[in-house]
């Protein structure tokens, strides 16, 4: 008997270490920025603006405006977890493929943008992004997409719930932090432990703008169920497009059903294209 509640104790002594551990480690789990640049739009042909922000408390932020010679819109691009702006030229090259404008930010903590990223600190940017679009560069919220991948979906859906865009699209994303981090972990007290939310179908219930959910099936990070969860909580109008490829395949793994889908799309959230864009 002695030697089984030495057993129990010595389990119980370690699993409340590791809890201790993941709730003190968290942030390393949430966020994998890289500092360094290893590429701009140039590498594609392109010209485009250094755009630098400041945030509602301070923090400085760094981003590039890509313009397209004529624009049907404006996107709005909230990047993953991992990495930064300089691994996301394949969608600058897709944007511009559909006749848009892309403005891509880096959160804080990430690239060349200040500051150690939180997700307060991730909404603060967005807000800070959105603001140079409309104030700065004087353009219409209409006219405005948000489109976030990965955690950038979440931090898109919250930006839509505060303000209203032409269209929202949610890439490979997750309902909340919550939710899956208790499937990734399902013996560890996640709900109890987590100071992350990222309640992304909760904000998406709260947005008034036409909503575009894509996912893959072979998404091996954040389960297909997601993207389907995230849809049903979306108010209509809205549209979901099933890609293929892993989570962090990327765009050239999609086939040209991705291209041609988003393009629909923005067609019945935003008119016809204008010729010549």
């Amino acid at each position: 008997m002695k030697q089984m509640l030495t057993a129990i104790a010595a389990i119980v002594f370690i699993f409340s270490v590791v809890v201790l551990l993941a709730y003190a480690l968290q942030d390393r789990l949430v966020y994998f920025p890289t500092r360094e640049l290893e590429a701009t739009p140039r590498a594609l042909g392109l010209g485009y603006e250094d755009v630098r922000l400041t945030a509602e408390d301070g923090v400085r932020l760094h981003g590039w405006f890509i313009a397209a010679p004529v624009a049907r819109a404006t996107v709005l691009f909230f990047h993953g977890n991992g990495g930064n702006i300089s691994h996301r030229l394949e969608r600058v090259a897709i944007f511009r493929q559909l006749g848009l404008n892309a403005f891509l930010l880096d959160y804080r903590g990430y690239g060349r943008s200040g500051g150690r990223p939180s997700e307060e600190g991730t909404y603060r940017d967005a807000r800070a992004a959105w603001n140079y679009l409309t104030e700065t560069r004087g353009l219409a919220a209409a006219g405005i997409i948000l489109y976030g991948e990965s955690l950038g979906g979440a931090v898109a859906t919250h930006l839509a719930a505060e303000r209203t865009a032409g269209a929202v699209i949610v890439e490979s994303s997750f309902t909340s932090i919550l939710d899956l981090g208790a499937e990734v972990y399902p013996w560890l007290p996640v709900r109890w432990i987590s100071r992350y939310d990222y309640p992304s179908a909760q904000n998406l219930a709260r947005v008034d703008a036409p909503v575009l959910v894509i996912h893959s099936r072979q998404d091996e990070i954040i389960p297909f169920h997601h993207g389907q969860a995230l849809y049903a909580a979306a108010h209509e109008p809205k549209a979901f497009l099933e890609i293929r490829g892993g989570h962090n395949d990327g765009p050239q793994a999609y086939g040209s059903q991705y291209v041609e889908g988003l393009d629909s799309f923005l067609r019945q959230a935003l008119g016809p294209r204008p010729p010549g864009s």
